[in-house]
């Protein structure tokens, strides 16, 4: 019998390597690619002898002139760029899809290499589309902020927000669009002038603001001191030794001087009933009455007082008024009305009172008094 003899020569074996092959092997990396299958490609795989999972993991070697195609992670992770994965919509648009790439059948090497080269190329156009389109929105909102801002320059009246505060880089502008920030250090044109003449204004405000209130605290500090010049005048020829010797002493009331002042002139008006503030006490005994209650006890944020300047008046009404207004030259008189309710129980009716206001300006006070209606002390039942 004779015996088989295999050829197992080898040239490699017999000849030594090239000294370029020597010494610049080709370098590789080896990198992970993950996948998925679809049902009939796990099906195929099962087939085929392998584990049939839908997540697939394979290691391959890439050599470094394709390493592009490769990322590596803060842990020294090599991975085969399929995820994010990049291809067209039905738009023709290039969209980015988070979900590793799906099969039908488990793909060789050279196809996860064609595709990790076609989603790196997909993926420089998704980065320069976008590049591109940012630009655009770029400079539509650049010129849209310049609109705003050269309307902000025109119209002196507008005002930056002014919280935050504008300052010298930055502030913010209410448009009809919502509110806006400019920066200095970012905008240019327009938009920076903008900062600038909103600081500017805002400075302006806070100034005026500043001068207002010194001004307004200089009147009330002149009103004041003509108020007390004017009470050191009565009290020295009008007051009596009791209210001298407490002014002195720094301890007679202002009010009571005011009230003196105020009796002197309307001193002609004196024999006339003066207008208490005693809407509280008509209505409760109003309400018992009409509920047969005489304990009914009407919880004071239950009362309202409400009143102003009467819209007609009768003959009577209109003799009082002239007759009071001849009392007191040059004072104001006005009819006034006044209605007592009870806000929870709207069934009671309300109750009221017909005033007479006179007020009269005696520099530097405002006097006022509230009479009653003659013949109308008691308030009367509103039908």
């Amino acid at each position: 019998m004779e015996t088989a003899v295999r050829n197992v020569f080898r040239p490699e074996l017999l000849e030594p390597p090239s000294p370029a092959a020597a010494v610049n092997p080709v370098r590789t990396l080896t990198v992970t690619a993950t996948y998925e299958l679809s049902e009939a490609g796990r099906k195929a795989l099962l087939l085929a002898g392998g584990d049939g999972r839908a997540v697939q993991r394979v290691e391959l070697d890439v050599p470094s002139n394709r390493l592009h195609l490769v990322t590596v992670n803060g842990r020294g992770i090599a991975r085969l760029k399929l995820q994010p994965r990049f291809d067209f919509n039905r738009e023709q648009r290039i969209v980015q899809i988070d979900a590793p790439p799906v099969f039908d059948e488990p793909p060789s090497i050279e196809d996860l290499l064609r595709l990790a080269t076609r989603n790196h190329q997909l993926e420089r156009a998704f980065r320069a589309e976008r590049t591109v389109e940012r630009a655009k929105r770029a400079e539509a909102d650049g010129a849209r902020k310049s609109e705003h801002a050269l309307a902000f320059l025109r119209d002196q009246s507008q005002r930056a927000a002014v919280w935050p505060a504008p300052d010298a880089t930055r502030c913010y502008i209410n448009t009809p669009a919502g509110q806006m920030r400019f920066d200095a250090n970012v905008d240019d044109g327009p938009a920076r002038d903008a900062v600038r003449e909103a600081l500017r204004r805002f400075r302006a405000d806070v100034k005026a603001a500043e001068e207002r209130r010194a001004r307004t605290t200089a009147e009330h500090e002149r009103r004041r001191a003509e108020r007390k010049a004017a009470v050191d005048t009565w009290v020295a020829e009008r007051g009596s030794p009791d209210q001298k010797t407490r002014y002195a002493a720094g301890l007679l009331p202002i009010r009571e001087a005011i009230d003196a002042i105020t009796d002197q002139a309307f001193e002609r008006l004196a024999d006339r009933s003066l207008y208490a503030s005693d809407g509280y006490a008509h209505l409760q005994r109003h309400a018992r009455v009409w509920t047969g209650n005489p304990d009914l006890v009407i919880p004071q944020c239950e009362f309202l007082d409400f009143g102003g300047l009467a819209q007609s008046a009768t003959p009577a009404q209109w003799s009082c008024v002239q007759e009071f207004q001849a009392a007191v030259p040059g004072a104001d008189v006005r009819l006034h009305r006044r209605e007592y309710i009870w806000k929870r129980h709207s069934e009671v009716p309300i109750l009221r009172h017909f005033t007479i206001l006179v007020t009269k300006q005696e520099e530097p006070f405002l006097l006022r008094r509230e009479y009653l209606m003659p013949g109308e002390e008691e308030p009367s039942v509103v039908r």
